[in-house]
């Protein structure tokens, strides 16, 4: 069957096309580098065909505008050609900063059949001043050959991967159409599908892939085309770079943290690549680690980045370590964050003791005691202040703050000082960061007022005593309002000697002590003593007086005499301290008279005498009645 004129022409014209588009991306890859220094204004794609379009409708196809130089450009007015041809309104003038893009539409709505074509000239003050699109398209009276899609964009696609998008052609006519040439032009752009010439029969449709594999970055534009009838499906697409997950911080250190606490920390993820890429999962392994904030899946866009919380919660003490694993489809799918931490339980603070008894301190006195502070957790307890709730209460030797690590002690002391009489009772509250954070220990103690002592007698009079001998007086030492405790006594008279007391001695509050002072004469003559008792009463020392007369000893005698026995050459004189005996001889030799002469006698004794006589053999009789004799004092 032969063709009708008409359409061998529009074959042709289609063919000298395909050649001008060929020749125009061969020129657009030889423009020189230095080029690309200027403010040039570039169209993606370089020219438009619209394909066969019946007349009266409409088919649009989109276009981009570029200043890839490196100043701006401003774009001052658009003209088209041939009225057939429309393009979107644009916003004059239009400034494009460098490496700025913008978008816009361009239509044919064909009014006749046929080939028709024209010019859209873009005027600019970049070094290309007038910018000329080439547009095309064919007008008939029905369609031959439908797409579908009638253009394909196959939006971003990163660089080493591919995307593929079914095109669909169908015989609209009512008979066979025979398919004999498919051509596909533009860079990274292929078409998979039936091997061509090919026949349709009416109403009939095939399905082609077209693919995107784009080599470098940025807008690329192509077309398919299928002759016989002639179809123009125009192509777009974008090559990225891959998409590549990277983590604000390469690993999560959360240090020590308390059992029974938690810490958490933030970590952003950022796609640094060129392409969206897609985090479909994300976990957190080892002990005590998890990780909130993340619905996924999730997209992230060239440059876009979200956050999430990863929180450490330890259970036990001792150290952890895990990772959190994050698994996308960008060029590194599986992205690993290391996390370590520290468990650790809370130091707690106690007291020994726990409660200080200070019991009696005399108003006016203090008293120490030590107390000692101990770390008993696995944690370091920082110790900031301590401070006593009541006057007579005080502490020292504690340098704060102070830090005390696992079972570390420190001491200090604890103080009570009244200022009245009285129990006294307060508390020394500790603050720190331990899980005790206010220590409170009980303080007691009691206030007394001073006690006195009373000396009685106040004074002791001896009398006279003879010289040689001794006479002993009673006293005693009474404790009033407060228990006394005597240190020492001292008295200033050799003569006078304390006994019958142990010092030091407590005398309770209302109880006496009994003492005994005696005085024992050196020399003849009147004389006097104090007595000094001190202690920790108030009215110390408690004095005693006492005065005594020494006294030269009287010389008393005893007569005896005895009535003269027969046949007696001698007689012997024995003498006794008690009535009937035992006696002692007196007498140094043997008595030839009747009579003898004591002179031995101790003033205030009573001596009792009896005689024996002896004949010249040496025999002596027995005892004589006894005789009775007292011995006056002095």
């Amino acid at each position: 069957m032969r063709l009708p004129q008409s359409i061998i022409q529009s074959f042709s014209v289609r063919t000298v096309h395909f050649l001008t588009i060929g020749m125009a991306i061969l020129l657009l890859g030889m423009v020189p580098v230095g080029a690309a220094a200027n403010s040039q204004l570039v169209c993606t794609p370089t020219k438009l065909r619209f394909g066969a379009i019946v007349v009266g409708q409409t088919e649009t196809l989109p276009v981009t505008l570029t200043n890839n130089g490196q100043t701006s450009v401003t774009i001052s007015n658009v003209t088209v050609g041939n009225s057939a041809f429309t393009t979107s309104s644009l916003s004059l003038p239009l400034v494009l900063l460098a490496g700025q893009s913008v978008d816009l539409s361009v239509s044919f709505t064909p009014t006749a059949m046929g080939w028709m074509g024209g010019a859209i000239k873009f005027s600019s003050n970049a070094s290309n001043a007038t910018l000329q699109l080439e547009v095309g398209g064919t007008g008939q009276s029905s369609e031959p050959v439908t797409a579908s899609p009638t253009s394909v964009s196959f939006g971003q696609v990163a660089i080493g991967t591919s995307s593929t998008v079914p095109v669909v052609l169908t015989n609209a006519r009512s008979y066979k159409v025979t398919l004999s040439a498919l051509q596909i032009m533009g860079g990274g752009f292929s078409m998979s599908g039936p091997t061509f010439p090919l026949t349709l029969g009416a109403g009939q449709s095939i399905t082609l892939n077209a693919a995107f594999a784009p080599q470098s970055a940025g807008k690329t534009g192509g077309s398919l085309f299928v002759s016989g009838p002639q179809l123009a499906i125009p192509l777009t697409g974008t090559g990225t770079t891959p998409g590549q997950l990277t983590a604000n911080l390469s690993s999560l250190a959360f240090g020590s943290v308390q059992v029974g606490n938690s810490m958490s920390l933030s970590e952003t993820l950022t796609n640094i690549g060129g392409s969206s890429l897609t985090i479909s999962a994300a976990t957190a392994s080892g002990a005590g680690f998890s990780l909130s904030g993340l619905s996924l899946p999730l997209t992230l866009t060239a440059d876009q980045s979200t956050s999430f919380t990863v929180l450490f919660d330890p259970t036990v003490s001792g150290g952890s370590s895990g990772s959190v694993s994050i698994t996308s489809n960008g060029s590194n799918p599986s992205l690993s964050i290391p996390l370590t931490g520290t468990g650790v339980t809370l130091g707690t603070l106690t007291a020994n003791p726990t409660s200080p008894a200070f019991g009696s301190v005399l108003v006016g006195n203090s008293t120490g005691l030590s107390e000692t502070l101990t770390n008993t957790g696995g944690w370091s307890v920082t110790i900031s202040q301590a401070s006593s709730s009541a006057a007579a209460f005080s502490i020292s030797g504690l340098n704060l703050p102070v830090t005390l690590s696992a079972n570390q002690s420190v001491t200090f002391t604890a103080t009570f000082a009244p200022t009245g009489a009285g129990a006294a009772s307060g508390n020394l509250s500790v603050a720190s960061n331990a899980s005790n954070p206010t220590l409170t220990i009980a303080l007691s103690g009691t206030g007394t007022a001073a006690g006195t002592l009373a000396v009685s007698p106040t004074s002791l009079s001896f009398g006279s005593v003879t010289v040689g001998s001794n006479a002993s007086l009673n006293g005693s030492l009474t404790a009033s309002g407060a228990s006394v405790t005597v240190a020492s006594a001292s008295l200033n008279n050799n003569e006078f000697a304390l006994s019958g007391i142990s010092l030091p001695a407590t005398i309770p509050a209302g109880q006496s002590a009994p003492f005994t002072v005696t005085f024992t004469p050196q020399t003849s003559g009147a004389t006097s003593a104090s007595l000094s008792f001190s202690s920790n009463a108030s009215n110390s020392p408690a004095v005693q007086t006492m005065t005594g007369t020494g006294t030269a000893a009287t010389q008393h005698t005893v007569g005896l005499t005895w009535d003269a026995s027969s046949g007696a050459v001698g007689y012997n004189i024995y003498r006794g301290t008690v009535s009937g005996g035992p006696y002692t001889m007196i007498n140094t030799s043997l008595d030839s008279t009747t009579a003898y002469t004591d002179s031995t006698v101790v003033s205030g004794q009573t001596y009792y005498y009896v005689a024996t006589a002896v004949n010249s053999e040496s025999e002596e009789s027995g005892y004589s009645n006894q005789a009775t004799a007292v011995i006056p004092n002095p």
